[in-house]
């Protein structure tokens, strides 16, 4: 796979860093037109498609704003995968990245970020630097969610919550 070098993407695509958005500066296919907002939407993230290789738009961002590709993924401050404004985006390793969920995941059996059931109680617990810390069992998912926020916010520089 080539990968596509700051000054390439600078000829084909113009990255506005206030909207996040890129626009096509040349015709790059039958079906764009020069102005139209380049990519598409996957799982929530905008990609873009340059000589036949896709491309996540946050990633090409970092590229337009720095002259480098990123080392570490790109993480959204805000948890919006589709918010590729310049001040919205920072660098960080998949651990400084996933400490930025606000919700928990759909499949949560409690329906709280960082609470499970435990027999007839609620165990938070948090995951930092590799290791699991454990919060206690609680009587209810909200006094749970409760300390894992406080844990949270103290461990989890990355975090937005």
């Amino acid at each position: 796979m080539v990968v596509i070098t700051q000054l390439e993407l600078k000829r084909l695509l113009h990255y506005d860093a206030v909207t996040g958005l890129f626009t096509w500066l040349v015709r790059s296919s039958t079906r764009t037109h020069v102005g139209d907002i380049a990519g598409t939407q996957v799982n929530g993230y905008v990609r873009i498609r340059i000589g036949g290789v896709l491309y996540q738009a946050s990633r090409l961002a970092w590229l337009w704003m720095t002259s480098s590709w990123p080392v570490d993924e790109i993480d959204h401050r805000n948890t919006i995968k589709d918010d590729n404004r310049w001040g919205n985006l920072r660098e960080g390793s998949h651990s400084f990245n996933m400490q930025n969920m606000r919700k928990a995941r759909s499949n949560s059996c409690t329906g709280f970020l960082g609470v499970s059931l435990h027999y007839k109680r609620f165990k938070a617990r948090l995951w930092f630097e590799g290791k699991q810390h454990y919060l206690g069992t609680h009587a209810t998912p909200e006094l749970a969610h409760a300390a894992y926020v406080v844990a949270k916010r103290q461990l989890h520089l990355g975090g937005t919550l």
